[in-house]
């Protein structure tokens, strides 16, 4: 279990999944291409059910649950849950867990406070997205959010000295268009909305979760990058500075409203769904990402976007229009060509400069080039990268 989420290599299947030298070549490819099927389904139905279970429960009808309760339970059993996987690699020894964790959290204490900044950030994203998701519907948010790709890569620009390829900037420009013809379609009063939502409130908070997403998860790499912890003992002190940040934030935000009518008020199953589904989900894709290369997430991620809008068709009465389909499909399609990887990019741009031209055209990818890297921070997609941010609504 240590190894899940330590290393980068996608095209590998993994300690535990496949063992080399024993199974037989194609065996081994054809278990690597299920992990990969599954990997994907892993990914779009937790990118989608989480933001419809949120709007879902934040729109019935009765007492209104209080996010920030939300935000604090999901950090408290993610923390717990990586409490138990820290165990169980010590094989149910409590003196070495706690050994090991006094080495790690207490001795190495300057490691852990370096958490404490994307521990913030992610706990105020948590609590934006509550607020931007129970103000857009579930497909609008979806395309929306897809801005944290644009973020993630400018900061990486800046903080990192990141180059990105022309293909990648085009991308980034079509992914910003798409998103504004949505948002242009949603100011235009795309279909009925409730008196309670203010599409502008949303508009800000997902655009504030965006920015905070990208940021978080730029310092997160640069600050820990060649750290040696594992996967889990990150997320376990980022669990704990969210916890106790969480606390923070509900006591000025609502901390009069819950001391008087409680921590759980308006908990139903379906809140208890949400909380699990931000809790668990994170860590999931944490497991099966590692099977997934950056195509298949850019596909999960296109595909995600189309399941929340046929859900949000069905269980919210949204109505699609061809301005909607239109920012949607650019959004789509930026996220894939962003994705790419560099090499695949390359063949595109070869290929469209010698569409005129006669005969095949072949390219190849100059031996020994770097792949682009990895520029998502969503929780499960920087499993390649040393440790795992948390997950958006989680994500």
């Amino acid at each position: 279990m240590a190894a899940v989420g330590a290393g980068g290599s996608t095209a590998a299947a993994g300690p535990g999944v496949v063992s080399a030298g024993v199974l037989e070549p194609g065996t081994a490819s054809a278990a690597h291409r299920r992990l990969k099927y599954i990997s994907l389904a892993v990914l779009v139905v937790q990118n989608a059910s989480l933001i419809l279970s949120i709007r879902y429960a934040r729109t019935l009808p009765g007492d209104r649950f209080f996010a920030t309760t939300a935000v604090v339970m999901a950090e408290v059993l993610k923390g717990l849950t990586c409490l138990l996987l820290l165990f169980a690699q010590k094989r149910g020894n409590v003196k070495h867990l706690i050994l090991f964790l006094h080495e790690a959290v207490l001795v190495q204490y300057v490691d852990t406070l370096k958490l404490a900044v994307p521990s913030l950030i992610y706990t105020l994203q948590n609590n934006l997205q509550y607020v931007a998701i129970s103000n857009l519907p579930a497909a609008t948010f979806q395309v929306t959010y897809q801005l944290k790709i644009l973020t993630t890569a400018l900061f990486s620009v800046l903080m990192l000295n990141r180059s990105l390829s022309r293909l990648q900037w085009a991308s980034l420009l079509l992914l910003f268009t798409g998103v504004a013809i949505v948002q242009a379609q949603q100011a235009g009063g795309g279909g009925p909305r409730p008196l309670d939502q203010n599409p502008g409130a949303g508009l800000a908070a997902v655009v504030a979760s965006c920015l905070s997403s990208g940021f978080a998860g730029v310092y997160f790499e640069k600050i820990l990058k060649g750290s040696s912890g594992s996967v889990w003992l990150r997320n376990l002190q980022l669990g704990l500075f969210g916890t106790a940040l969480g606390l923070v934030g509900l006591w000025w935000a609502e901390g009069t409203a819950v001391a008087s009518r409680g921590f759980f008020f308006g908990y139903t199953p379906a809140v208890w769904g949400v909380v699990l589904n931000q809790a668990f989900g994170g860590l999931l894709v944490a497991v099966v990402v590692k099977y997934a290369d950056n195509i298949l997430k850019g596909f999960a991620t296109s595909l995600s976007i189309v399941l929340s809008t046929v859900a949000s068709i069905r269980l919210f009465g949204f109505h699609v229009d061809p301005l909607f389909a239109l920012g949607a499909g650019l959004v789509i399609g930026a996220v894939y060509l962003y994705s790419l990887p560099r090499g695949a990019a390359k063949a595109i741009a070869a290929a469209s400069a010698s569409a005129s031209a006669s005969g095949p055209c072949v390219h190849q990818q100059p031996p020994g080039q770097p792949p682009p890297p990895q520029l998502s921070s969503h929780r499960g997609d920087l499993i390649t990268e040393p440790f795992l941010p948390k997950s958006v609504l989680v994500k």
